[in-house]
């Protein structure tokens, strides 16, 4: 039974001379790109957090959303929310959606309770899926927003913080496997520190480490089938997190022998916070054997903080969407959005219009991104331009068959004086620009 939160109850396929607010002008799930609907290209997942649980609420001012599951300190809440949320997956029609355990129970005081609250819920959304076929991307465990994290999670100074931590992953890990979860992340938000006059970094690096591990192992205990992921972010809640970028990352994980088992769930918003590009972040994972999913939104320019704002920038998403083609696209992974509307907008349709923005600027991009690798310019022009390194004696110098007395003689004797040549950026920002 409908709970007539929403206006509508599907979101349609108008196409692009659509004016409908309420409709799709660009994401036609059944749109075959590179070879795969539209929909499996793209593996959309609605952020349980940003939509249900977000109050409006910003560092200056309290809440504006005045929903009728809110106050959410109560199991009915809780399932009402449940109730509105599965109407919007099935009306927006995404396959996935994605949740911490403090966005869809109440706190009722003590783990022991809580653990039950959640695993309440947990039956509800089993039955919900089976209901409306949409599937769980990924599960988390809410590590941040309590005081008891204040000092860190895993890296925290007291042990029993570290217990505490490890058994709210242990019971999320548990229930994002019984929901058929295709990923399980660690974002961590208080990993970091606000002074190092009170820190040690090797000790907070080993706990984090060891954290990780126990993670792993206990995934492999269960059977989950799904990818772990760590998400990075340079700072915010935190002075300094330690996952601050892709590279960070991977260093991280190759130090504590985890780079074969944890890939990176990488958020456009972070990676502008840690100075990079979104693309550069996608590019690096993919460089390194890491990449595995994506939170889609974007912040504002004029801000230095995460504002968490839906997509509306193609040539940006066309980039990103760009080198997750050029990498084979998404196996496990999808497009999360971990994005919020704003604290203006206060009716129930904003959440629905927001989402079909976004959904219509990813099907753009996405469709401008895979014109441009099928088109061939950029790629070959890439692939030419290291063309001098596929001869067999520049294959064995990397290969580690030629040392540096040999490389320097060759340049001796063979009177080699090489001269620049062009990067032809502007060239190529004008072949891209033809898509988008």
């Amino acid at each position: 039974m409908s709970t007539g939160f929403f206006p509508v109850e599907r979101v349609p396929y108008e196409g692009p001379n659509s004016t409908n607010p309420l409709a799709f002008r660009h994401y036609n799930p059944d749109e075959m790109v590179m070879g795969k609907r539209l929909e499996d290209q793209l593996r959309f997942a609605v952020a349980y957090w940003h939509s249900f649980a977000y109050e409006g609420l910003d560092p200056f001012g309290g809440p504006t959303f005045q929903r009728p599951w809110f106050p959410a300190n109560n199991q009915k809440a809780a399932k009402l929310k449940a109730d509105v949320a599965f109407e919007m997956f099935t009306a927006l029609g995404v396959p996935f959606y994605a949740f911490h355990d403090a966005d869809i129970r109440p706190d009722l005081g003590s783990f022991k309770e809580n653990r039950k609250a959640y695993e309440a819920i947990v039956d509800i959304f089993a039955a919900k899926q089976e209901e409306t076929g949409v599937g769980l991307l990924w599960g988390t465990a809410n590590l941040f927003s309590h005081r008891r994290w204040m000092a860190g999670a895993s890296t925290n100074p007291d042990p029993e913080v570290f217990a505490y931590a490890g058994a709210t992953i242990k019971t999320c890990l548990d229930a994002t496997h019984r929901l058929g979860g295709q990923n399980y992340v660690l974002w961590g938000g208080r990993e970091g520190y606000e002074t190092l006059l009170n820190t040690d970094l090797k000790r907070e690096d080993d706990q984090m480490g060891r954290m990780l591990n126990m993670v792993v192992d206990y995934k492999h205990k269960i059977g989950f089938k799904g990818q772990i992921m760590v998400e990075p972010k340079p700072q915010e809640p935190s002075k300094h997190q330690y996952d601050y970028d892709v590279a960070t990352v991977y260093g991280f994980l190759k130090r504590h022998g985890l780079e074969n088992e944890v890939k990176v769930n990488i958020e456009q918003g972070h990676a502008i916070l840690a100075g990079h590009s979104f693309e550069h972040e996608i590019a690096m994972a993919q460089a390194l054997g890491v990449f595995g999913s994506i939170d889609m939104n974007r912040n504002d320019y004029q801000s230095g903080w995460d504002t968490d704002q839906f997509p509306n920038n193609v040539p940006e998403v066309a980039l990103a969407y760009s080198y997750i083609l050029q990498g084979g696209g998404f196996t496990q992974g999808g497009t999360n959005f971990d994005s919020r509307i704003r604290r203006q907008s206060l009716d129930a349709e904003d959440l629905l219009i927001a989402h079909i923005g976004a959904m219509d600027t990813c099907a753009r991009g996405l469709k401008a991104a895979a014109a441009m690798l099928e088109d061939g310019t950029w790629p070959n022009f890439v692939e030419n331009r290291y063309s001098g390194w596929n001869s067999d004696y520049w294959q064995g110098v990397l290969a580690g068959k030629v040392g540096l007395e040999a490389l320097a003689a060759k340049v001796e004797t063979e009177g080699i004086e090489p001269e620049p040549v062009s990067g032809k950026q502007e060239y190529l920002e004008n072949v891209l620009n033809r898509f988008v």
